[in-house]
C-alpha cells in the first residue's frame, strides 16, 4: 500500500509528469520533445509544475515490476509517476507503432495495478495521462490508441482529445524539426489537450473516484 493520493496537492501545485520515449539519447535533438514542448508551455501557463524525463537516458531493464534492484532506475521515475496528477507521455512512431521504449514503460508501468494508496484505490487512480504522437509517415491514432487503452487499463483517466500528434502523411518525407508543415493544428491541438487534461485533473481532484467495489 502506498500512502499518497492524488488530491492531496491541488490546492498547492498541480504537478504533470512527461516521459519522452523518444529513441534519440541526449544531447541529440527530438522531434518528439519539440511536439511535447507545446503541450509543456500550455500546462505550465496554467501554472502546472512540468517534470521532463528521456527516458532512453536512463538504465531501465524489461521487466514487470517497479523495483528490479541494483542499477534499476525505474523506481525514480515511479516515485514521479506518484508526485503528478498529469502525465504526458510522447513517443515517436516506429514501423506503425510505439517506440521500443515506450512499450518497456508500459510494461514497467504495468505493476501500478496491483498498487494501492491508504484508501485502497490503485494509485493511478485520480491522475490524468495523455499522448503526443510524432513521426514523417502515418500511424499516429494507432500510437494514441494502444498508449492511451494501457494507460487506462493502469488506472489513469483519459480525457476527451487528450492528445496530439504530427505526421508526414503516406509515404516517407521530413520530420517535424524540418518543415512548418502541420505544426498549426498540432500547436492547436497540443493546447486543447493541455486544457482538457489541467480540467478533468481538476474535477478528480474536487470530487476523487473511490476504490473499486469489493
Amino acid at each position: 500500500m502506498l500512502r499518497n493520493g492524488p488530491e492531496r496537492c491541488w490546492a498547492g501545485a498541480v504537478r504533470a509528469l512527461v516521459l519522452n520515449c523518444t529513441l534519440k539519447a541526449s544531447p541529440e535533438p527530438s522531434n518528439t520533445d519539440l511536439l511535447a514542448g507545446v503541450v509543456v508551455g500550455a500546462l505550465r501557463e496554467r501554472g502546472v509544475e512540468v517534470s521532463i524525463l528521456r527516458l532512453v537516458d536512463m538504465d531501465i531493464p524489461p521487466g514487470v515490476v517497479t523495483d528490479l534492484g541494483r542499477g534499476d532506475q525505474w523506481p525514480q521515475v515511479h516515485a514521479q509517476l506518484l508526485a503528478a496528477e498529469i502525465l504526458v507521455v510522447a513517443t515517436p512512431t516506429w514501423v506503425g507503432r510505439p517506440s521500443s521504449i515506450a512499450q518497456r514503460m508500459l510494461e514497467r508501468m504495468d505493476a501500478m495495478i496491483s498498487e494501492t494508496d491508504q484508501a485502497g484505490r490503485p494509485v493511478a487512480y485520480n491522475r490524468v495521462a495523455g499522448v503526443v504522437v510524432t513521426g514523417n509517415e502515418d500511424g499516429a491514432h494507432h500510437v494514441v490508441s494502444e498508449i492511451a487503452g494501457a494507460l487506462g487499463d493502469i488506472g489513469y483517466t483519459i480525457p476527451g482529445q487528450a492528445w496530439t500528434y504530427w505526421n508526414r502523411g503516406p509515404g516517407p518525407g521530413a520530420s517535424y524539426a524540418d518543415t512548418d508543415e502541420g505544426h498549426e493544428w498540432s500547436a492547436k491541438t497540443g493546447r486543447a489537450m493541455a486544457a482538457n487534461l489541467h480540467a478533468v485533473a481538476g474535477a478528480l481532484a474536487s470530487k476523487p473516484m473511490d476504490a473499486p467495489p469489493a
